[in-house]
């Protein structure tokens, strides 16, 4: 595992946490698939292994996550430190469902912060950032999941989350190994009707 550089406390006013555009999200592929590699790297579950290249990371987010965001299906944060080149230390996304009966709720996916920007309440910034958006959105239930027995666990009871259940052997870590996951929920008062959401 390449050694992390240490990282200066961030400045909060050169912290920026936006929501990209369809066609600002191109941009952004080579920096996301770098902070995906990192999280892996760091022991993190998102559904890859270890040994996952920036390439494969890249392609990921550029092929498969930016045709979801293109059509409205996936909506993605990036939080970028001025101070340090623009370099991409977290995001997280929230994907939508597109049926009818399901318009009410989202799924937070992919919350992710660099390990430089550990300890820092980046995630907690990104995930209050993505329930608002959310609240605006006309969303009322957010739902997730998180490796079972992983730090996320208290991270998402202490932001007022809601444990449902637990799956076992749900997906394998970074080694390869079988865990079970956590289902988490939490409900949100809408800011606008549900279905309201711009396409």
């Amino acid at each position: 595992m390449t050694p992390m550089t240490p990282m200066t406390p961030m400045n909060p006013m050169t912290l920026t946490c936006t929501r990209l555009t369809p066609s600002e999200f191109p941009s952004y592929v080579d920096e996301l698939g770098n902070l995906l590699v990192d999280v892996v790297r760091g022991g993190s579950s998102l559904g890859f292994l270890h040994g996952l290249t920036p390439h494969e990371a890249t392609a990921w987010w550029r092929d498969y996550v930016g045709p979801s965001v293109e059509r409205g299906g996936m909506a993605v944060w990036v939080a970028v430190d001025k101070e340090e080149t623009g370099r991409c230390l977290g995001t997280i996304s929230l994907a939508f469902v597109d049926k009818p009966n399901g318009r009410h709720r989202a799924e937070v996916v992919k919350l992710m912060v660099h390990g430089n920007a550990r300890g820092t309440g980046l995630g907690r910034t990104l995930l209050a950032t993505a329930e608002r958006a959310a609240a605006d959105e006309g969303i009322t239930l957010l739902v997730l999941d998180t490796e079972t027995g992983s730090p996320a666990e208290d991270f998402y009871r202490k932001a007022g989350w809601e444990q449902t259940g637990v799956i076992p052997d749900y997906a394998a870590d970074p080694a390869g190994v079988l865990r079970p996951t956590t289902l988490f929920c939490k409900r949100l008062e809408p800011a606008k009707p549900a279905g309201d959401r711009q396409e």
